[in-house]
């Protein structure tokens, strides 16, 4: 194409714009989308803050409310695009439709902007957000060039035939938007079906756990299965890609698999759920969730332990409120053998029961274990039923009670004490310090 020609297009084009800017329908248009605007952010003024004090008041779903406050947040961009919407519609139906093109293009370009704008604020994560956005822009500019139908037909003519099936990149591009959708949307109905289950109190911990998982899961699945559906590809025709995926599965996430298969018997069998208190190779804490994956054990000093499932099934796990949550624990003492060991007994019994967590339902029991070297030795048996609130601490507080009422009344804690006596030979003088005549000899 010569430069001329160029230039010559290049200036049918100007002229062609430049009459469509000096058409009086263009400044009709302008005016109506003018008008259109100033009523739609009027009416958000006075609808948005009563809708968003409503949305407050959802509670307990963070991820509900988050979307729900994104779009509140752009009400006179709703009411703006339903207003173009509407006004295109009437234009179209009483007038030729290039007499409403303007308008087309400022409801397309208000769509792609609330489209984006809402995405900015509900996906955390900036790169799928800010990939979502450039795709609604590109498909905006197309669609108001005119090139939507041609860009769809260079994108469908690359292809890859895989048997019967013909995978093009825009069947792959379209897929992929339903797939997120569809299952963004069924990730939101499973948290939402999961609360909803774990507030069911005639279902067991594990019970809520496992439908609520199962439920998720499910939801998922099916999301994927409509996705793929709906754009035309046949889900058979991955059948060796998931024998191959399995293959992998078998050979390669032989980990992760054998933790998921762990915590649905986890689930089954009961053994744990939220809330029980376990110990398992020196870790103490309470379970505060069950996952796919690992078990969250939440420790008394903050910290947090991802403890694979698998670790429950092949290892030890001492649950303290596997069946009870009565606990009972022992505190070791020992008292003067001057003191009478039936008034200790009584005295350290009742010292106990001074504790707020001891459980008074259980009496505690005191008993004489041994006859020591210098004290006789008891143990102190009492029951608790919070071991999550820990046991150090209520340890700490029956000895502090006993070491109270023992003081009170006169009992003494003997402590291992060491006598040293220096003997001296008959008939010498006394050596200087060190002399090795002096020999001292300890006794206990």
């Amino acid at each position: 194409m010569s430069p001329e020609t160029i230039l010559a297009e290049l200036e049918a084009w100007v002229r062609l714009g430049l009459s469509y800017l000096t058409a009086p329908w263009f400044a009709y248009q302008v005016a109506v989308i003018v008008a259109l605007f100033g009523i739609a952010k009027a009416l958000s003024l006075r609808v948005e803050p009563r809708l968003e004090a409503r949305a407050r008041e959802i509670k307990g779903h963070p991820g509900l409310l988050r979307v729900v406050v994104a779009l509140l947040r752009r009400t006179e961009w709703i009411l703006f695009s339903l207003f173009l919407f509407i006004a295109l519609t009437v234009l179209r139906s009483v007038t030729w439709p290039s007499r409403s093109h303007f308008i087309s293009v400022a409801l397309s370009l208000s769509l792609a902007w609330l489209f984006v704008s809402v995405l900015s604020r509900v996906i955390r994560n900036r790169l799928v957000a800010r990939a979502l956005g450039w795709l609604a822009w590109i498909y905006v500019a197309l669609v108001i060039l005119g090139f939507d139908d041609e860009a769809g037909t260079f994108l469908d003519s690359l292809a890859l035939p895989l048997g019967e099936m013909r995978l093009s990149l825009l069947l792959v591009l379209k897929a992929a938007l339903l797939l997120v959708a569809t299952v963004w949307v069924a990730v939101i109905l499973g948290r939402y079906f999961e609360e909803q289950v774990q507030k069911s109190d005639e279902l067991t911990p594990s019970i809520r756990v496992l439908v609520g998982k199962v439920a998720k899961i499910g939801l998922v699945v099916i999301a994927g299965m409509i996705a793929l559906s709906s754009v035309g590809i046949d889900l058979s025709a991955f059948t060796v890609f998931t024998g191959a995926v399995g293959l992998g599965l078998g050979f390669g996430l032989q980990k992760v698999i054998s933790n998921f298969i762990s915590g649905i018997i986890i689930l089954l069998d009961k053994s744990i759920k939220p809330g029980d208190t376990i110990s398992l190779e020196g870790t103490f804490g309470w379970i505060r969730e069950l996952r796919a994956r690992f078990v969250s054990v939440v420790t008394r000093d903050g910290r947090e332990y991802l403890i694979p499932n698998e670790d429950f099934i092949t290892h030890r796990v001492i649950n303290w409120s596997f069946s009870d949550d009565l606990v009972r624990l022992d505190v070791d003492f020992g008292v003067s053998y001057d003191a009478d060991p039936h008034e200790v007994s009584r005295l350290a019994i009742a010292a106990a029961m001074t504790v707020g967590r001891v459980d008074e339902t259980r009496r505690p029991v005191c008993w004489l274990t041994g006859f020591g070297d210098s004290s006789l030795d008891f143990v102190l048996r009492f029951w608790i039923r919070d071991p999550q609130q820990g046991l150090t601490n209520i340890r700490g507080k029956v000895l502090l009670a006993l070491w109270d009422t023992f003081k009170e009344n006169g009992i003494g804690i003997p402590y291992p004490h060491r006598e040293i006596i220096i003997k001296k030979e008959v008939g010498k003088e006394p050596a200087a310090f060190g002399d090795p005549a002096e020999k001292p000899v300890a006794t206990d």
